[in-house]
């Protein structure tokens, strides 16, 4: 049952990150606007894009699922706080979608971390040790 669970937040995660690239990549004019607002447009849409493509690729990959979920949550946190200090919750009238759609990835990445805490304990093991063996 843990291991469905797992595949599909790693699946859903990653198809919701694939499905933002084609706004990203083909200067949607939401995506231009969002960007532009942000001081960012077009390198921070391009940029977000590519490593948003890099995490769902490593979303779906079994041996760097950790990896995907701990840069997911690190994008997404950017997006979040970008809805709750410049672009507000709803942008260009979308009712809230692309603020709910982060607040889902997140929850979902947090869901994959905790599916994955024993070996999440294990690379921040491994972390430690390497710097005091220094």
């Amino acid at each position: 049952m843990k291991n469905k669970i797992l595949l599909t937040l790693r699946i859903l995660t990653a198809l919701i990150f694939l499905q933002t690239l084609y706004f990203k990549f083909t200067a949607d004019p939401e995506s231009v606007f969002i960007f532009s607002t942000l001081g960012m447009e077009p390198y921070g849409r391009i940029g977000s894009g590519i490593a948003e493509l890099i995490t769902a690729g490593l979303l779906l990959l079994p041996s760097t699922v950790l990896y995907g979920a701990i840069f997911s949550i690190g994008i997404i946190s950017g997006a979040i706080l970008s809805h709750l200090t410049v672009l507000g919750i709803v942008v260009s009238d979308d009712g809230g979608l692309l603020f709910g759609l982060a607040v889902l990835i997140l929850v979902f990445s947090l869901g994959i971390l905790f599916l994955k805490k024993e070996e999440l304990v294990q690379l921040i093991n491994q972390s430690i040790l390497k710097k005091g063996v220094k």
